[in-house]
């Protein structure tokens, strides 16, 4: 058996307009690099009045149980800061987890769909 080594994380902050901040993720979100993305994400929510923060996830090749424990941590500081978190571009492998979870809802907003 082989298996493939981990697509190594790489995060793009940008502010595409007044009051957001668009985190761009690409490369594997597991327990090696779920660190990076919360340091990420937590430095765009600092000291910043966002009213949105979307995670682009259409690079994301894997997400294991870190990166959704990440996902759900992200979630839980944008609200307290009152910022609203989007997850754009969910690849399969994301949108399967979080209907496995049960978390879709709570992260997306949406009902699942049957994927």
């Amino acid at each position: 058996m082989t298996t493939s080594a981990p697509d190594p994380l790489s995060l793009v902050l940008t502010s595409p307009r007044p009051g957001t901040a668009r985190l761009t993720i690409d490369g594997d979100l597991d327990y090696n690099t779920a660190d990076e993305l919360m340091a990420a994400a937590l430095a765009a929510l600092d000291g910043a009045e966002l009213s949105d923060l979307y995670l682009d996830c259409g690079g994301m090749g894997f997400c294991d149980s870190s990166g959704l424990a990440t996902l759900l941590r992200i979630h839980q500081r944008a609200g307290a800061a009152g910022t609203r978190l989007h997850l754009e571009k969910r690849p399969l492998v994301l949108e399967r987890l979080l209907d496995i979870s049960g978390t879709y809802e709570y992260l997306t907003g949406a009902p699942a769909t049957d994927t």
